[in-house]
């Protein structure tokens, strides 16, 4: 039984990680730039859902030219100069699959896996996004937010489930809440978008109860701190470099989830 639900989970991630890059592609702007509607070289995106269903690779293009970080990187006088370093091609898809199968193992067949396999691909997508462009999408957080409560609340409805919905919507409120005060304290290193962010990883969180919620806030934290302190080391940034902190989050939150799944077995 497990051996199959495993095997389903990493069919599920592969297959929506393949569909992250172009989107990705698609949304990794800068404020106030119009979604890419066409691949570096000026193919517009075919297919469905308006071309935002799609592989990596550009149809009309005889090399893949869709890279979720095919962005430039500016230098501090405004020239774009060179682009970021490009993960394998396979890499998204191999993180969405192994997420995707953690989580199943940890979660067995209960009713709130539906859920994570769900959220997970959006997960990636916004992790993606936000280490390209340093940005989290509002089109993509609030949806999420809302669609992980609305989900949750359905998967409480069916026997099995091992979490509470009210707990969840109130660590929603509390994650997020916390993230907006130290935004407001400290605006220079975090972003908007984390708080908002905040607000969805607090729900899912908050679906095993609050020590879940803390440790998968407090991995956040940790894993975006070792990391900066990482790159300060490689002297390849400073104490005021900003990096993307909402990857960390979303690992913190899955650090968070294969504990509180794993503790709700026993």
């Amino acid at each position: 039984m497990y051996a199959t639900l495993i095997a389903v989970a990493v069919l599920w991630g592969a297959a929506a990680g393949l569909l992250v890059p172009r989107a990705a592609y698609r949304l990794s702007v800068e404020p106030g730039e119009a979604w890419r509607d066409a691949c570096p070289a000026g193919h517009p995106f075919t297919g469905p859902a308006g071309g935002w269903l799609g592989g990596s690779s550009c149809a009309a293009c005889a090399v893949p030219a869709v890279c979720a970080t095919a962005v430039p990187v500016r230098t501090a006088d405004g020239a774009a100069t060179r682009e970021p370093d490009a993960p394998p091609r396979y890499t998204v898809p191999l993180v969405t699959a192994v997420s995707c199968a953690v989580l199943a193992a940890a979660t067995g067949p209960r009713p709130e896996l539906a859920v994570w396999l769900l959220l997970t691909p959006f997960a990636v997508l916004l992790a993606v996004v936000d280490r390209t462009v340093h940005r989290l999408p509002d089109q993509l957080t609030l949806p999420l937010a809302a669609a992980a409560a609305a989900l949750l609340g359905l998967a409480a409805l069916f026997p099995g489930a091992a979490g509470s919905w009210p707990a969840a919507l109130l660590g929603g409120l509390v994650l997020g809440a916390a993230y907006l005060v130290l935004f407001l304290i400290h605006p220079n290193g975090m972003g908007f978008g984390d708080v908002k962010l905040a607000l969805s990883l607090g729900v899912v969180l908050g679906w095993y109860g609050w020590t879940v919620l803390f440790f998968g806030a407090f991995s956040g934290f940790l894993l975006g701190s070792l990391y900066g302190l990482g790159l300060m080391a490689l002297r390849r940034a400073g104490r005021k470099t900003s990096i993307p902190f909402g990857p960390f989050m979303i690992a913190g939150a899955l650090c968070g989830l294969l504990l509180g799944a794993l503790a709700a077995t026993r």
